[in-house]
């Protein structure tokens, strides 16, 4: 497909002045505008807003689609008119592009599949200078005998003798196979967690986890067999590997355990507001080691998941979101009982997160040493937005109304009584 002879930089300049040349330009770039359209309506009419996919990119042209389709249209210009005329732009263009898309798929689905981070840049940035040194060695017809002097340098590893050139044509065949797992698993993942609901999203998620860390392993059991090392030998490390879990590796491993067992059970789901020890908050992520908890004040808590499973968690939204708060409240025993009870059951209806349906029970829960003491029942469905701040609001009412109304909040009161006696003569005796 892209079989070019090698020749040296005098004949190609030479044949770089024809007036043909011109005519091939103007067609590469007629088919990099061709193909900028076809993505450009297909992204339309599929209704995708311009995201930081794999094969759309951000702005269209920075993703994989783009130099794909120009790949394509330029071999196929490249057919056509090879039949008119001998062609030495395209010659040179289309493995270019074909590099290209080498490329931008690497840097895609390294930015798909560890968005952010910043070691995802110097992986970019490294394969796009081996690939582009692979096509300059190409073109100059270096890479040949690059490849024969790679194969004198190498070294005996047991019984196997591996040369420089295996190592490096093995590096690149696990890089590509690494890319192709980690794509597959990106899409998997995309596919999975769109538009699951939140009952769902737990083990959408577990699944999403459990599918990438098997495509990563095979992926490189493909990737250490393409370099040569025998995968027999790997028998012997698993189970070394298997020793240290059983004595060293107890905690961690159950721990991972635990991590799919809660996923697996959905007994604390993402999004659950739950309280371990004394600790309150929404569950933000559930990862195989640990589940973060991320409270209303901004504090997180990274919990082990064993610790999840082994002790006892409050789960306030595990299969009702609905909570209960109470407040308690003493009048003095002089009061209009009934007056107390609608005002408290007004107090209580005021915040809009309190719920109408049930409705608040106002209840004279005892008679206390100063005033009659009264509790306030409300029921609200959003837990993760805080309780305190809820009960601050009726509380706040309820001391408006009851000083509106004048009616007694009494303060502690304590009666003392003095026993009489005899009385004692101090005096001293002459």
């Amino acid at each position: 497909m892209f079989d070019v002879p090698m020749v040296d930089m005098l004949t190609w300049l030479q044949t770089m002045v024809r007036p043909s040349v011109l005519l091939e330009i103007g067609a590469l770039l007629a088919c990099a505008l061709a193909a900028w359209l076809l993505v450009r309506s297909l992204a339309h009419s599929l209704h995708r807003p311009e995201s930081n996919t794999v094969l759309f990119g951000r702005r269209l042209f920075d993703g994989v689609l783009f130099p794909l389709m120009w790949l394509i249209l330029g071999f196929v210009a490249q057919l056509a008119l090879a039949r008119v005329y001998p062609l030495v732009v395209f010659k040179m263009a289309v493995p270019a592009l074909l590099v290209l898309v080498l490329i931008r798929v690497g840097a895609k689905v390294l930015q798909v599949a560890f968005k952010d981070r910043p070691a995802v840049r110097v992986w970019e940035r490294s394969i796009s200078w081996l690939a582009w040194m692979a096509f300059v060695l190409w073109v100059s017809g270096l890479l040949p005998f690059v490849t024969k002097e790679l194969d004198h340098v190498g070294w005996h590893v047991g019984t196997t003798y591996l040369s420089l050139r295996q190592i490096v044509e093995g590096s690149v065949t696990a890089g590509l196979v690494l890319i192709l797992s980690l794509w597959l698993s990106s899409a998997i993942e995309a596919q999975l967690l769109r538009k699951a609901s939140r009952s769902e999203l737990s083990w959408r998620m577990a699944l999403s986890n459990a599918l990438r860390a098997l495509f990563v392993f095979l992926g490189l059991l493909m990737a250490l067999s393409a370099i040569g090392i025998d995968l027999t030998a790997l028998s012997v490390l698993g189970g070394a590997v298997g020793v240290g879990i059983g004595f060293g590796l107890q905690k961690l491993a159950a721990n991972y355990v635990s991590g799919f067992v809660i996923l697996a059970e959905r007994s604390m789901r993402i999004g659950d507001t739950v309280q371990v020890e004394d600790f309150t908050g929404v569950i933000t992520q559930i990862n195989a080691r640990y589940t973060v908890i991320r409270s209303l004040t901004g504090r997180e808590a990274i919990v082990p998941n064993e610790q999840l499973i082994t002790s006892r968690v409050e789960n306030l939204s595990l299969a009702d979101p609905h909570v209960w708060l109470s407040s308690k409240i003493q009048v003095g025993y002089g009061s209009d009982v009934e007056l107390v009870m609608q005002l408290l059951q007004q107090a209580a209806l005021m915040p809009s997160r309190v719920l109408r349906e049930p409705e608040p029970g106002i209840h004279l829960s005892s008679f206390a040493a100063d005033g009659l003491e009264f509790t306030v029942g409300f029921w609200i469905a959003d837990p993760e937005n805080g309780t305190g701040n809820v009960t601050s609001m009726v509380n706040l009412e309820i001391l408006r109304l009851l000083r509106a109304h004048r009616i007694e909040i009494p303060y502690p009161q304590r009666v003392i009584h003095v026993a009489s006696g005899p009385r004692l003569d101090l005096g001293s005796g002459a």
